[in-house]
């Protein structure tokens, strides 16, 4: 059974955005793994001709968040190419690069 849940009226949340979070975190690459439990999200970020990439930030979800994750994301892009145009997938910068990855197998 598909339950939504919705907030009573009336009710807001409040969130909190740190400062030192406020700026972001880039991130150019993330590798995603799971278990029957949970998602495992690592975001790295990778600059050219260096041959160490770093994790910035790693988010861990349940399936569910994860899956309603990925239906916000698909509903974002959908809204921005609508607005602005079919983002290119096509990589002009191609690159074979070996991962050595220390973290769990990536199955993305």
């Amino acid at each position: 059974m598909d339950q939504k849940r919705k907030q009573p009226k009336g009710k807001s949340i409040e969130i909190e955005l740190k400062d030192d979070e406020a700026n972001g975190t880039y991130s150019n690459l993330v590798m995603i793994t799971h278990s029957q439990s949970e998602f495992v999200f690592d975001f790295i970020s990778m600059m050219p001709a260096v041959p160490k990439a770093k994790v910035m930030k790693r988010i861990i979800m349940t399936p569910d968040h994860a899956k309603r994750l990925a239906n916000a994301l698909n509903e974002n892009i959908r809204k921005f190419e609508a607005e602005n145009g079919t983002i290119s997938t096509a990589s002009k910068d191609k690159f074979d690069i070996p991962f050595n990855y220390r973290g769990p197998k990536p199955e993305a």
